[in-house]
């Protein structure tokens, strides 16, 4: 994306999926599983750090999608919630890329992002330069999410459930939004999945 810029991407996958009862990371859409569809649009802009962050039913998983390229880490922590699983991530990003300027966090269960989505959050965040930029849709923000290095120390020290989103409340923490109209549709029941494959083209 950027000569200048090191920039990683972390999908985090590692959630229980247990109000679907059944890996949501699996529920196929279009022909494929909702994970797959994610690190498509992630290998289609040409990151060099690409992090996958697996952990309940992670075997099952592996078995089944193509994480070729991505670095897979485990959350064994995962029942601790989305703070434990973006710890995991960035540390294996920064791990991996010495110098690292940014990271993009994705999650695995919105099936309408695509690859224009990504490309317009980092280019906000690189024109722009705050500390983050986020997804909107409707009246909520949240993922995918880009965070500068600025960041890191913050991302690092969520916890429990706590998402990235937090941070917007910090005093002093500049951010951007870039709309993702359809970004807040997500799967996490049985009605979701129904609701999709109603969408199914």
């Amino acid at each position: 994306m950027s000569a200048e810029e090191n920039i990683a991407v972390v999908v985090l996958a590692a959630g229980g999926s247990t109000r679907l009862g059944r890996p949501k990371q699996l529920v196929e859409f279009n022909g494929k599983h909702l994970l797959d569809h994610a690190l498509d649009k992630v290998d289609l802009l040409g990151f060099q750090t690409k992090i996958l962050v697996l952990g309940a039913k992670r075997e099952e998983i592996m078995d089944k999608i193509d994480s070729n390229g991505f670095k897979v880490v485990v959350n064994t922590h995962w029942e601790q919630g989305m703070a434990s699983s973006i710890k995991v991530g960035l540390e294996a990003a920064m791990a991996e890329e010495e110098g690292l300027d940014h990271v993009l966090f994705l999650v695995s269960d919105q099936p309408f992002l695509e690859r224009t989505n990504l490309i317009k959050l980092v280019h906000a965040q690189l024109t722009k330069n705050p500390k983050a930029t986020y997804s909107k849709y409707g009246d909520s923000i949240g993922v995918p999410a880009i965070f500068s290095k600025e960041a890191f120390p913050l991302l690092m020290q969520l916890e429990g459930d706590e998402g990235a989103k937090k941070l917007i409340h910090l005093k002093d923490f500049d951010y951007g939004t870039e709309v993702f109209s359809k970004g807040g549709f997500d799967v996490d029941t049985e009605e979701d999945v129904q609701q999709l494959k109603q969408m199914d083209v």
